[in-house]
């Protein structure tokens, strides 16, 4: 958990630092949502597999009886800024407001993930 606040902080800074693109403000959203949930499954050691899919994530979770409310599941959509928009291709840039989105999302996630830690 100490590592997916940092994250978290860093995304909120970004939407305000001059020359940071959002995309960044993204990636750390996604971060600091994989580092809670892969926190969350430590505490209850389920082992996982090195990746940045929040899906795969959160699956584990479900498969081994821990609820996760629907807006905490819909984390899974951070997923595309970890590797995506980090590198050129296809991708629309990404708007302040959906910089936003991923942000609150990711917060989301880790207040739950603090509940649960706290049980």
């Amino acid at each position: 958990m100490q590592r997916a606040h940092p994250d978290l902080a860093l995304g909120y800074a970004a939407l305000d630092t001059p020359g940071v693109l959002l995309e960044d403000a993204c990636f750390h959203a996604q971060q600091c949502a994989e580092k809670a949930l892969k926190a969350l499954l430590v505490r209850h050691q389920i082992a996982f597999p090195r990746t940045h899919v929040l899906e795969t994530l959160l699956d584990l979770l479900q498969v081994n009886d821990i609820a996760v409310p629907t807006n905490v599941d819909e984390a899974f959509a951070l997923t595309q800024y970890a590797v995506q928009t980090r590198y050129p291709g296809d991708w629309e840039i990404v708007v302040g407001e959906e910089a936003r989105l991923a942000l609150t999302t990711a917060e989301r996630v880790l207040n739950w993930v603090e509940s649960q830690l706290s049980i």
